[in-house]
């Protein structure tokens, strides 16, 4: 295990989703990212990243971190998201947790989210 972790990138991370800064939110990544997220299927590679963010999320708004620890090569993070559905404009908030895992080049090479949003919101 290496302590190549960066938290001010998971931070970043946030603050480029909320804000829809797409291509600097790529550049924090791999290109072999695995983006495992709550919904019909995990996301294998920067093109499906990229697809994902560009044309398929369904929602816009605000991630808080209300938690943020580091281990090694390994970011686990805890918080709250309040924003909308697209499909909609219905108002929804959650609580989320992200483990985040950075290869030795310093992207992020894994990411899992889990949420307390039933999927029949979505």
């Amino acid at each position: 295990m290496t302590g190549n972790a960066d938290p001010e990138a998971v931070r970043s991370y946030y603050e480029y989703v909320d804000s829809e800064a797409y291509e600097a939110l790529f550049d924090l990544f791999s290109p072999d990212i695995t983006y495992v997220r709550s919904g019909p299927r995990e996301l294998d590679g920067i093109d499906e990243l990229r697809e994902f963010y560009l044309q398929e999320r369904p929602l816009r708004g605000e991630h808080t971190v209300d938690d943020l620890l580091v281990d090694g090569d390994r970011v686990a993070v805890r918080g709250r998201y309040e924003g909308r559905k697209l499909t909609d404009g219905e108002e929804i908030t959650f609580g989320f947790a992200d483990f985040l895992r950075f290869d030795d080049d310093g992207k992020i090479v894994e990411r899992n989210t889990f949420n307390n949003m039933l999927a029949e919101q979505l």
